[in-house]
């Protein structure tokens, strides 16, 4: 076997404040194909990613404070990202349902199940198994560029500071039209 087919693949760019997120596909629980940021288009999102069982407790804590302080605004909207690898995906079917019957109606286009790819997620949100039980938390302007990047559980004074971010990103200016949102770099 030569040396250069031991060469690890490229690891993909970690994610930063100011980037355009890369697109993330998976499923929504009705079922339908989804990508982001496209399924957020024209709104302000927060993305809550898991990748582990134990995870899904801070995501959806993250998910609560979200539906309670911010889900009367239609122009802000919450994605749940369960991300699924290993013999877990063996499972998709079960796992899918599970996740079905545990998921009002009416929140299901807003949880996007992911089956594999976990490890080029995993290097651009820089998780670590000392944060692996973390929801990786993603603020996306309207024209799908991250404006914040968090891990932990829920913290309120981190939801302060997202309640305070969302409110002014949805009530700021629209982008001109041929306008190339990508080159504004907004800091939190």
């Amino acid at each position: 076997m030569s040396a250069g087919m031991l060469q690890a693949q490229p690891v993909r760019d970690v994610v930063r404040v100011g980037d355009r997120l890369p697109t993330l596909t998976g499923q929504f629980l009705t079922g339908r194909e989804a990508a982001l940021p496209r399924a957020a288009s024209g709104q302000v999102a927060l993305v809550g990613i898991g990748f582990t069982y134990q995870s899904r407790f801070p995501v959806e804590a993250w998910g609560q404070w979200f539906r309670a302080t911010i889900g009367a605004r239609t122009d802000v909207t919450f994605f749940e990202v369960p991300m699924i690898s290993g013999l877990a995906t063996l499972g998709r079917w079960f796992i899918n349902r599970g996740m079905r019957n545990g998921t009002p109606v009416e929140l299901r286009d807003h949880v996007i199940t992911v089956y594999g790819g976990t490890g080029d997620w995993k290097a651009r949100l820089s998780w670590s198994t000392a944060h692996k039980d973390d929801a990786y938390l993603i603020v996306l302007d309207r024209e799908g560029v991250v404006r914040w990047l968090h891990h932990g559980g829920f913290d309120q004074s981190r939801a302060d500071e997202l309640r305070v971010l969302l409110k002014s990103l949805a009530d700021g200016p629209r982008a001109e039209a041929g306008h190339d949102p990508a080159h504004r770099r907004l800091q939190p």
